[in-house]
């Protein structure tokens, strides 16, 4: 079984950090990942996006998806060809704290994080790529919360070691925010292995 996650925003958002997190976490619970990152030639405010194939043996998709599972989107700039690869029946978690635009939720099952609010109440608004990547965690069982805060510190340069604590307490907050299991990614006793 495989699944996609597309993820989008603009830089500085975070989004190529959380989609090689997401990798890390998928790796260290045996699971086989696929990563492809974008993004524009502004360092700040352009396109960026991520795919992340994760799945349970060999991978059978390319790292560029024409159809996905789910998406994360932090931003509404730059997400129409990103939500227009969702299948029916797919899971878009949204940064409700900036996003403005259509959402097509007959199509996906939307679940709606205020994101940069929650960043700020654990004292960094720019871990709001961290409270989505712990809400995405929740609502499908892809990877388990302690792995992710596992990876999410390994994933830090040494430069930026101090945002650990700060990240795994984003990743806590979005995993506490969320609705748990209403997507989940695997079978019942993998959903039940990747929920601790």
């Amino acid at each position: 079984m495989e699944r996609e996650l597309l993820l989008t925003g603009i830089g500085g958002q975070g989004i190529q950090l959380v989609a090689q997190v997401m990798a890390r976490a998928a790796i260290a619970e045996g699971r086989t990942v696929q990563l492809f990152g974008s993004y524009g030639g502004m360092m700040r405010g352009g396109n960026t996006v991520a795919t992340l194939v994760v799945a349970d043996g060999p991978i059978e998709s390319p790292p560029t998806v024409s159809d996905a599972w789910s998406a994360i989107v932090m931003h509404h700039d730059y997400s129409e060809p990103v939500l227009a690869k969702l299948r029916a029946g797919s899971v878009v978690l949204v940064n409700a704290s900036v996003f403005d635009g259509p959402l097509d939720r007959e199509r996906s099952m939307v679940v709606e994080v205020a994101a940069a609010d929650v960043a700020a109440s654990v004292g960094s608004r720019l871990a709001a790529s961290m409270v989505m990547a712990g809400a995405y965690a929740a609502v499908t069982g892809l990877v388990g919360l302690d792995v992710l805060i596992d990876a999410a510190t390994a994933a830090l340069p040494p430069y930026r070691s101090g945002q650990a604590r700060v990240n795994s307490d984003a990743l806590r907050a979005g995993f506490e925010t969320a609705p748990r299991g209403v997507a989940p990614a695997w079978m019942a006793g993998d959903a039940e292995a990747t929920a601790r």
